[in-house]
Formats: C-alpha cells, structure tokens, sequence
C-alpha cells in the first residue's frame, strides 16, 4: 500500500514526503555552506585591507618622508624636535629653486640627513661677503634671516652642484663648511610640519621676486637668464 501510494503522488504531480530525519539533513548543510561563504568573505576583506593598506604605505613612502630637525640651524623659522614631512617627487619634476628649504644627504657623512635653504644654482657663483651673499656679484635679500655670520668665502657652481645654506649662519653646519651639494644627494623639499601641534602648517620657503622688471634689470646689469628671481643690487 506505501509503494502504491508513493506512485499515486507522483502521477498526482505531488512530491512525496520526506522520510523522517531526510529535511532535517538537507536543511543542516544549506545553513552550514551559508556559514561557510560568510567566513570564506570575511577572511577575502581581511586580506583585502591588508594589501590595500601595505600599497598605500608603500606609496606614501616612495613619495613622501619624514624627517625631524635636529639643532638651531634653521632658526628662526623651524626649531629643534619639528617633525616634517618632506615631498620626495617634486624635484624629479623641476631641480630645486632659490629659497627652497631642502632635507639631504650630509656630503661627508651620508648616514646623516640635514636641512637647509638652497642659495646658489647650477653655473652661478656664490660671494659672501661679511655675511652678505652676492650672486654673479649681485646682492640677493635674504628676509628670512634672523641671525647673520661674519665670515666671506667665494665658490664656483658647476652642473647640477647647489649652495645650501641654513637660515641660523652663525650656528649652522652647511655649504660653507664643507663645499657645494651634489643634486643627487638631495632627498626632497621640505613639505609640512605636523608636530608638536603649536607647529603645524607649511614650511616657509621663499619666493624670490620674479617680476618682469626685476628680471629684465637683472639680466641687463648682470647678464642673468631671465627667471634667475635675483634681487636688484642695493646701494
């Protein structure tokens, strides 16, 4: 009578039921697949995340670093413990500019990283006189000086050799100690300043003057390039 009536639901188009404990198993193992789809997702985001955060670490890296000011060299306009971030890439886009504050390679140590503001570029001559700086022997304003040295010391820039100097001469370890900086020991351009919090914001580069003028009077008394940003000579 069972198979009969089995056979009697199947040409009725009903499904037969189900022998005791058949539900009960199929229905486990669709909630135990779910389960694992949910662990195998969760495992893919986290590895996911990881990846994606080592690639940006990576990126930011390559493109960025950190560096933190050591000594007075650079007063009055960055201070000893100053966290900065340096931008590492600029200058594979234009070379360094006068008046750029820069992070490098000590020349005669290069384990050892310094901070200075480039003051003389590629083919110029570099004159300081009493603490003064002549450029070509025209005289270049320095406003973000606060404290001037008393030595005079003269040097010839050749391709891709800068003048650095730090803003503190008389207590500042740069160009007029040890010589002119080599282009591929620069690291980058100092960026920003994040630490301590009082400190926060950009660097204070300098931007040379740049006016048509200028650079017409300059090229005219001095023979310059136009776009060399030097200052008029002062009387």
């Amino acid at each position: 009578m069972e198979e009969l009536e089995h056979t009697a639901a199947a040409f009725a188009g009903e499904e037969p039921l189900a022998e005791e404990g058949e539900g009960k198993v199929a229905q486990s193992d669709g909630a135990e697949g779910r389960a694992g789809r949910r662990i195998w997702y969760f495992l893919r985001e986290i590895v996911e995340t990881i990846v994606l955060t080592l690639l940006i670490f990576a990126a930011i890296n390559f493109l960025t670093g950190r560096f933190r000011v050591e000594g007075p060299s650079m007063e009055p306009n960055l201070h000893e413990g100053q966290y900065l971030i340096i931008n590492k890439v600029v200058y594979k886009l234009h070379p360094p500019r006068r008046g750029d504050i820069i992070v490098f390679e000590h020349p005669q140590n290069t384990g050892r990283d310094l901070i200075k503001r480039v003051i003389g570029l590629p083919g110029e001559s570099v004159d300081i006189r009493e603490g003064k700086v002549y450029i070509d022997d025209v005289l270049i304003e320095e406003p973000y000086i606060a404290y001037h040295s008393g030595y005079s010391s003269r040097y010839l820039l050749g391709p891709d050799e800068f003048f650095v100097l730090g803003d503190n001469r008389p207590n500042s370890d740069d160009s007029h100690n040890w010589g002119v900086l080599k282009r591929d020991l620069i690291v980058g351009k100092a960026w920003v300043s994040y630490w301590p919090p009082g400190e926060m914001g950009g660097v204070p580069h300098y931007d040379y003057p740049e006016s048509v003028a200028a650079r017409q009077e300059a090229g005219a008394v001095v023979g310059f390039p136009l776009g060399s940003g030097l200052a008029a000579p002062k009387e």
